[in-house]
């Protein structure tokens, strides 16, 4: 095979992942919410706290006709799409949408989940999973946007007991947020809680 023929095959084959990525991207809508598996220290703790493959998540909303994903990290802040899923691992993600998205919705809806981001953005990540706005994880992020915005409780809130604390990876990280106090009776928003709502439905996957 030529040099020249080479080029041209790894050309095309550039421009169809391209296009592959573009129209992945334009099909995403305001509200839709995105998961993936974090490459992050916590991860693998969450994902066997919770029984879930995906440990983060984020609300994506367009800026400039672009796609981004409002989430929790270091800070609450807008991270563009493709800069989002890089961090993921494989690149792999799920969106997810409200069931009765053309309903609910609308431009106004829309309008006054952007309005909340305000409530949120630059504040610091929660390490400890604590139910307040001082500090935010990336599920209670979501969950408090939709619910304070549209009225919309998307996962059922769960006490921190409640979740599976005795593998070795999640009491090391118990140990390392809490010491010896755990707070048992915390709420706390799991995004396969939010994953596995009956309120959403898989609309697209990479």
């Amino acid at each position: 095979m030529t040099s020249k023929l080479l080029a041209a095959l790894a050309l095309a084959l550039s421009a169809l992942l391209t296009g592959a990525a573009h129209a992945a991207a334009t099909a995403l809508k305001d509200g839709d919410i995105i998961f993936h598996t974090s490459r992050s220290a916590q991860s693998l703790a969450v994902q066997r706290a919770t029984g879930s493959r995906y440990s983060h998540m984020g609300i994506v909303l367009m800026r400039g006709g672009k796609p981004y994903v409002f989430e929790a990290v270091s800070t609450v802040r807008y991270t563009p799409l493709a800069q989002w899923t890089a961090r993921g691992n494989g690149g792999h993600y799920v969106v997810k949408r409200l069931r009765d998205a053309d309903t609910l919705l609308t431009p106004g809806a829309v309008a006054k989940l952007r309005a909340r981001t305000s409530d949120f953005e630059g504040r610091p990540y929660d390490l400890s999973f604590e139910w307040s706005d001082q500090r935010i994880y990336c599920s209670e992020l979501v969950w408090k946007l939709y619910q304070r915005a549209l009225g919309v409780r998307i996962g059922e809130l769960q006490k921190i007991r409640e979740f599976n604390l005795k593998d070795p990876a999640v009491r090391a990280k118990m140990r390392e947020r809490y010491g010896d106090k755990v707070p048992m009776d915390e709420p706390v928003i799991s995004p396969v809680a939010m994953f596995d709502s009956p309120l959403l439905v898989t609309v697209g996957t990479r």
